[in-house]
This record gives C-alpha cells, structure tokens and sequence, in this order.
C-alpha cells in the first residue's frame, strides 16, 4: 500500500514517530511533507479555486507535489500535534487550500477508495479536536474511511515518552495496521458519504456554481455513475 504522511509541523516530535510507525507497518513504500517547510501559504480567500479553477491558485503550483502525492496514495495521514486545542495552524492552512475539492464543489473521484489516518499528540489534552479539524475535511474530501487515534504521551518530546506508554502505543498502532490492511482492495464508502453525496449531487443538478456543475455533469454523477462505482 502506498502512503502519504502529511505532517504538521516541521520537526521530528511523538506525532511524527507515530505517524511512520503507522507508515512502515501499512506499506512498503511511503512518502511524507512537513508543513510549514514543504508548504507554508495562507490562503488567501480570493474564491478562484471554486469560482473557476483550482489551477487559478496563486499557490496551485507549489502545492502540487503534496496533491500528486496524496492523489497517488492508497492510504492518507493526516499527523498533527495538538497546538491550544487544535490542529497546528500550518495544517489548517495547508487544509484550507482543499476547499475546492469537498463534494458542495468538486472532489476528486479516487478519494472514495481511500483510507485516511489523523494522528494527533498532547502532553496533555485537546486531540479529539485536534483530529477533528484534519477529519472533517477527510470526510467531505469524500475519503471512505477515516480513523482517528490520539493519545496523551505526558511529554514535549518523542525522547522523553516512557517505555511503557511507547509499548502500548505500538500495540495501537499494530491494531490500527491490521484494520487498515484488512481492508486494502476492499474499502467502500460509508452511507454517511454516499448519502451526503446524493444530498450534493441534487444541489448540483440544480447549478448553483457553474464551474461545479460543469465538473459533476463531466464526471457523470448527476446522472447515473458514482465516483465509488
């Protein structure tokens, strides 16, 4: 299986760890970025992605290799450490630039045959929010299947986790392999995403955004195909 990590933060901390822990167990090859080193911009709410193209981004170009990189995986990780609360604000960032691609516009068909991960690390508390930020845009990517794992490890760095707490994290993270793994050539769409799905496809029947609507009548989904089929 092909993966892609996505980190959150530019250094090597317990999320990274965790996150090519899951890496290595899942696949034999994968690929990762870190934010902001591989990608920094702020989204700059200019409305081009959804109005006319997402290639009118003034970031589209230096975004690219992160989106060929997760187009190309079979399964997507999403790692961040929980910075107040939530998600770091590189990963949100990074995030806003997907936009375009929920299915209100235009998301991209392989999605719906892929499996995503969000990670998230704490000395404390705060990674169910953390993991909430990265999954609801997995969810409204159209991915089919997202799992969550976050865990307080009660330290600042990876060095500092005690061996007890870093034995049970390989046993999760062991489990969560075998689950995804499990799954590999057979994963589907959830009926949350198919029903979601419908209630868009009858928006865009109705063309609110014509760039949109000329992307999902291209596709054949407001007829009788399915990104899934």
């Amino acid at each position: 299986m092909k993966v892609t990590i996505i980190h959150g933060q530019s250094h090597n901390g317990s999320t990274c760890h965790i996150a090519r822990m899951l890496a290595e167990k899942i696949g034999n090859e994968y690929e990762e970025f870190f934010l902001p080193r591989d990608f920094g911009e702020f989204c700059l709410g200019c409305c081009k992605c959804f109005e006319k193209s997402e290639t009118e981004c003034p970031h589209y170009e230096k975004l690219l290799p992160l989106t060929r990189a997760i187009d190309n995986a079979d399964v997507i990780i999403l790692a961040s450490p929980v910075y107040v609360y939530h998600s770091t604000g590189a990963m949100k960032s990074f995030l806003d630039h997907y936009g375009w691609r929920w299915m209100v516009h235009r998301p991209e068909e392989k999605m719906f045959s892929k499996q995503a991960v969000c990670i998230s690390t704490a000395a404390g508390a705060g990674m169910k929010s953390a993991n909430k930020d990265m999954a609801d845009s997995t969810f409204f990517w159209g991915i089919a299947q997202t799992y969550k794992y976050g865990l307080a490890v009660r330290e600042v760095s990876w060095e500092g986790v005690s061996l007890k707490r870093k034995n049970k994290i390989e046993k999760d993270i062991d489990s969560l392999a075998r689950k995804i793994t499990a799954k590999e050539n057979r994963i589907r769409p959830s009926l949350k995403t198919k029903l979601f799905f419908a209630v868009m496809r009858q928006m865009q029947k109705n063309g609110f955004n014509e760039a949109d609507k000329k992307y999902w009548e291209s596709k054949g989904w407001t007829g009788n195909k399915r990104p899934w089929k």
